[in-house]
């Protein structure tokens, strides 16, 4: 950073380095704004890496009648899905339907029903769930993804893995990305346009004076003063803790922690389409393609008591997925089937629902101190684009215009290609790198784009990449992930960066957390 005697200033000062804090960075960085955002951790490394990986309007939002957000977050999905063609595609989702279940009615939807057809007793007529479809269909009137469609479970391939009783479905479109690389994408970006980016950075104080803040931060080289006109507290599960401890304001109390929890197992099926399974308690689960040998099944929604206490999967929450998949698939889900789990708490707006899964999904943007302290409450990973610019709105009001609105046309770092042109740009990566593994190439593809040249720079040969740390990770590409994205520990180049950390023995993990740590 800069010399302690002159001390640097910024118009904006971002304290979280998830999603939300990414992409307004982002955005501020390339209106003209003097940025710094500053993570007391890695990036994404709670919430924003804990996510189910999708881009979606939100279909189940709709029995809580939250159309805005589900009309927000589907218009958003096609911007993202055209903007990261590298870390996120197309997804089809399947939606079986068991006439015999029965649901409760806890949703101002469900409540409707079991008024105006108390026959139903509980159940959901398959014409209703074709309404719902319909209605998310068309809330989007820009879709370019496919429409529903009816399916014959007995001739689909998606009626294979599941259940015998289980004759119809509804296919329907979404998107899947990989949410700890987007919040990596948008920090590149903005660092590219000038802001500066700090991990293990925490903001211990900030003090109001006549034109702005003085902020305390500790860095890993020591401690430092900076100032910033603007301070935005995009700390997720901390941001009340942050308003305690950095703003004074004891009494913070406005968002509820809701755990997430998802299981990995074997892969339950052969095709690409994700599955979307509803309970009769009122949850929905998906069970997703994940890193070509596993499924994600996920997710649980438990009330999380302290941000402090680390997010981990209780023995409930596992037999919950366990059997609420063994409901669907004709092979149950066991226990001993899981291979990994992950756990995050997301920081919902508290709106006074009774029920976790009821608690809204929305995001709320607070003005403090006459404006000079934002606040980010809630949020989904789908709509943290549109929340940027909501935020970016509240600095115009406080400080002026500086550059307008950019970032709906602008491509990611590495997203800069069409994804009709994917296969083509594959090839060109095989024709220039012939001495890597082309399932190696494909998988860096998904994470870099057109930056995977960065990565493996001018390399002739399988030796000039340095070591082979296992599952194709490169010297070369821990020498990159090291000085151009902030990786620092094997967990952030393994669960994080890269996704390999399934794919590699414990020895290899630990050979590279040596390498990691006789090589800073």
């Amino acid at each position: 950073m800069t010399d302690a005697k002159t001390p640097a200033h910024y118009d904006l000062l971002i304290i979280g380095g998830g999603v939300n804090g990414a992409g307004i960075a982002r955005d501020a960085a390339g209106r003209g704004y003097a940025t710094c955002l500053c993570e007391m951790g890695d990036f994404a490394s709670a919430t924003s890496s804990a996510s189910t990986k999708l881009f979606h309007g939100g279909l189940r939002y709709l029995e809580y009648l939250e159309l805005r957000l589900v009309r927000e977050a589907l218009q958003e999905r096609e911007v993202l899905l055209r903007n990261m063609p590298h870390i996120s595609w197309p997804m089809r989702f399947v939606l079986p339907y068991d006439p015999e279940m029965r649901f409760d009615s806890s949703t101002p939807v469900s409540r409707a029903l079991s008024f105006v057809m108390p026959w139903m007793k509980g159940r959901r007529p398959a014409w209703l769930v074709r309404m719902g479809l319909f209605l998310y269909d068309t809330l989007d009137r820009t879709r370019t993804l496919p429409g529903t469609r009816r399916l014959d479970l007995s001739r689909d391939p998606a009626g294979a893995p599941l259940k015998s009783h289980l004759k119809t479905a509804f296919e329907y479109s979404d998107g899947w990305v990989d949410d700890a690389r987007l919040v990596i994408a948008n920090l590149i970006d903005a660092q590219d346009r000038g802001a500066r980016i700090f991990a293990r950075t925490r903001v211990e104080s900030a003090t109001r004076t006549d034109t702005g803040w003085q902020v305390t931060l500790t860095t890993p080289e020591g401690r430092e003063e900076v100032t910033a006109t603007q301070i935005v507290n995009a700390a997720g599960p901390w941001v009340d803790q942050v308003l305690r401890d950095v703003f004074g304001q004891n009494d913070a109390h406005n968002i509820r922690l809701v755990r997430g929890s998802h299981i990995v197992v074997p892969r339950k099926f052969d095709h690409d389409r994700a599955y979307f399974f509803q309970n009769s308690d009122g949850r929905i689960i998906f069970a997703i393609p994940y890193l070509e040998d596993f499924t994600l099944i996920g997710t649980t929604d438990e009330d999380h008591p302290d941000p402090a206490e680390p997010p981990r999967i209780s023995d409930g929450e596992i037999a919950y997925l366990c059997d609420m998949a063994s409901q669907y698939f004709a092979t149950p889900v066991t226990p001993g089937d899981v291979c990994w789990t992950y756990s995050g708490v997301r920081p919902l707006y508290d709106d006074n629902a009774s029920a976790a899964a009821a608690a809204t999904r929305d995001y709320v943007i607070r003005r403090d101190v006459d404006g000079a302290l934002l606040n980010i409450f809630g949020g989904k990973l789908t709509t943290y684009r549109r929340l940027s610019e909501s935020a970016l709105s509240a600095v115009e009001s406080h400080q002026g215009t500086k550059g307008p609105a950019w970032t709906r046309d602008a491509a990611m770092p590495g997203g800069d290609f069409a994804r009709a042109d994917r296969a083509q740009l594959l090839e060109g990566y095989v024709d220039r790198y012939p001495f890597v593994p082309e399932k190696v190439l494909n998988r860096m593809l998904s994470c870099y784009g057109t930056r995977v040249p960065m990565v493996l720079g001018d390399a002739r040969s399988a030796a000039d990449l340095g070591r082979d740390f296992g599952a194709g990770l490169s010297e070369a590409e821990v020498r990159y992930l090291k000085t151009q994205e902030w990786a620092h520990t094997a967990e952030d180049i393994l669960y994080r960066r890269t996704k390999l950390g399934l794919q590699m023995s414990p020895e290899q993990v630990a050979a590279l957390s040596e390498h990691l740590t006789t090589n800073t």
